[in-house]
């Protein structure tokens, strides 16, 4: 902030202070080249050097760069693209199940070189990696008088694994450009030997995704995740970018060169909100106009006179507006962001499936049905795909099979709508400004969507739809018809993790796999127990308890499921081994925990007359109850 000096003489200005960057990270970014069109390509190489354009609605949503070379462009018409180039191969991408497979295997790959788990997806077709802890590794065993043969460790544990570099020039390009004398000044600088390194591994790890993968991408390479994503944008496709600062003033050269609106971290509003400060105008219209923030530079804005965190603050002051946006759009200006990048994991935060109706809104019943339907399949599918896995086979029984389980499970369920301006309510003269805002309802996901055994997924999100969506929208929109529709989101969330198959579950809270635990308890104990091989000539089954004699049960209760047995037929038959009883019911109950003595009392119970013993009767009382 510029302020006056309180003295005498010429007025003085103190310009306000640059906020200081912290470069002790080591942040590389991943961009696959037109990622939609490269899934359809890899699918069909007959398609390969084809002008090719995918589509969603009416709109093409993405094309590849032979589209783009011939003067196609990204969110065109369709009909406006197929004039541009008449050859142009368009393929329906309204269904994104082969996109998330894709980007899922990607960025597994990607993350199975972190080592601090730190491997954080944006949308499908980008990837942060924190690989500050491989490449501080690595530079301490980098060793300077032989760094044409230098050699890159991917373990601490196996010195093998890795690839072989030439540390005596970056790999993929580096900006600013380097002359003679900076490669002098580069092994002298701790921070320039990080980048050195970080850019053969973002080269290596590109070089896998096209070689074992097929798909190409582009890669920046810097100190923190907005730098990196800005970097990656300099020297696309098939191509990489080394952000380097040798000069003091050699990143803020580089954001300065930025329109406002390039900058990650700023949206329409705040850039229409400073444009319009900085150029002292009115912006008016669409919000999503290409033009909002493109007049302006990120020189401009921050060389701009009284300018500061404050004065930023004072500008994006708004109702509803974060407090502190001041400040982080300031930051953002210098490169200044420290932001983690998100830990990896294998159960997204939400799964989410949406769909818009701008050329044509929904307003009847049937059609509100008809998309809710489409749209519960597509989430059931990918609830199935990203939450569900398969146990291995229990290794004591030959004939056992793997079994899906859930690997996490949401807790709730949340519809979004959007309207449009219903028609009538405007005049030609002063038409209504489009909201973009969403109306959202919540409820809690039916057990029902959860239950994988002899359960289609048409079958589930048939009654997913019926039952929990057409409810929450009637909820929403009260009126019968006529709520021209613009966007309909349906959104399960609160995940809960589930114990794995092994007995300290997966690290996420959820406990044990207390079916698998019985399974093998046999096994675990085996070494533990005690087996007496004298013949049995005991009259009772291990699992009876006498009671008192009547007509109804001879004298005893039996296990359930068993036929019942006559004296003669139990003195014949020989006990081998002995299954486990049932557990008890209570959840607050111990199943390691075995009573220290047993007793021979037991209780009828009145109300299915079966006798249980003293220790089981809470627990028969709840099944009752649960029953009921």
């Amino acid at each position: 902030m510029r302020t006056a000096a309180l003295t005498s003489g010429p007025t003085k200005t103190i310009v306000a202070r640059a906020p200081k960057r912290n470069d002790d990270r080591v942040i590389l970014h991943f961009d696959y080249d037109c990622f939609y069109a490269s899934v359809f390509e890899n699918a069909n190489p007959s398609l390969k050097g084809l002008p090719l354009g995918v589509k969603q609605k009416s709109i093409l949503a993405t094309c590849n760069y032979a589209a783009r070379a011939r003067g196609v462009k990204k969110l065109m018409l369709i009909s406006e693209a197929q004039k541009i180039c008449p050859e142009l191969v368009i393929l329906n991408g309204e269904d994104l199940t082969p996109f998330r497979n894709t980007s899922k295997k990607l960025w597994s790959f990607l993350r199975s070189h972190s080592w601090n788990g730190r491997v954080e997806r944006l949308g499908l077709d980008e990837v942060f990696l924190d690989v500050t802890d491989v490449v501080t590794y690595n530079q301490e065993l980098l060793n300077r008088n032989a760094l044409q043969d230098s050699f890159f460790q991917l373990s601490r544990q196996d010195p093998e694994k890795g690839f072989s570099f030439d540390a005596t020039h970056f790999f993929g390009c580096v900006h600013p450009s380097l002359g003679p004398k900076d490669n002098v000044l580069i092994l002298d600088s701790p921070l320039c030997v990080r980048m050195l390194l970080a850019s053969h591994l973002a080269g290596y790890l590109r070089l896998k995704l096209e070689e074992d993968f097929g798909y190409t991408s582009s890669g920046g390479v810097s100190t923190n995740k907005t730098l990196a994503k800005l970097a990656g944008s300099v020297n696309k496709p098939k191509n990489q970018t080394t952000l380097l600062s040798l000069r003091d003033n050699d990143i803020q050269d580089f954001m300065d060169s930025h329109k406002l609106r390039q900058i990650p971290g700023i949206g329409s509003r705040i850039a229409q909100l400073i444009q319009d400060h900085v150029l002292s105008t009115k912006t008016t219209g669409d919000l999503h106009d290409l033009e909002i923030g493109a007049k302006v530079t990120v020189g401009q804005v921050r060389r701009h006179p009284g300018m500061s965190a404050d004065q930023l603050e004072r500008i994006l002051d708004r109702p509803g507006a974060e407090r502190g946006s001041g400040e982080k759009v300031w930051n953002l200006l210098h490169g200044v962001d420290a932001t983690e990048v998100k830990e990896a994991s294998d159960v997204p935060t939400q799964i989410s499936i949406e769909d818009t109706y701008m050329s044509k809104p929904l307003n009847t019943p049937a059609e509100i049905t008809r998309e809710l339907r489409t749209l519960a399949t597509s989430l059931v599918r990918r609830m199935r795909v990203d939450l569900v896995v398969e146990d291995d086979p229990d290794p004591t029984d030959p004939t056992s099979q793997c079994q899906q389980r859930w690997a996490a499970y949401p807790k709730t369920l949340r519809l979004s709508t959007r309207c449009r301006p219903k028609p009538g309510t405007t005049s030609a003269s002063t038409p209504a400004p489009e909201s973009f805002s969403r109306n959202s309802r919540s409820q809690p996901l039916p057990s029902f969507v959860l239950k994988l055994k002899d359960e289609s997924v048409e079958a589930v999100a048939e009654r997913l739809a019926s039952e929990a969506l057409l409810p929450l929208f009637r909820r929403l929109h009260p009126e019968r018809q006529g709520w021209n529709l613009a966007l309909i989101n349906i959104c399960v969330t609160n995940m809960v993790m589930v114990a794995g198959s092994g007995e300290a579950g997966n690290g996420a809270g959820g406990g044990r796999d207390i079916a698998r635990m019985f399974r093998t308890q046999e096994d675990k104990l085996r070494e533990w127990t005690v087996y007496d091989p004298t013949p049995v000539h005991d009259t009772t089954t291990p699992f009876s308890v006498p009671v008192e004699d009547s007509a109804e049960n001879d004298g005893w209760v039996e296990e359930k499921g068993k036929e019942k047995a006559g004296l003669e037929d139990i003195e014949d038959c020989e006990i081998t081994t002995l299954e486990p009883i049932a557990t008890s019911l209570d959840p607050d109950a111990d199943a390691w925990e075995e009573e220290e003595e047993e007793k021979d009392d037991s209780f009828r119970c009145h109300l299915c007359g079966h006798a249980i013993p003293v220790f089981a009767i809470s627990a028969h009382e709840r099944f009752h109850s649960i029953g009921d």
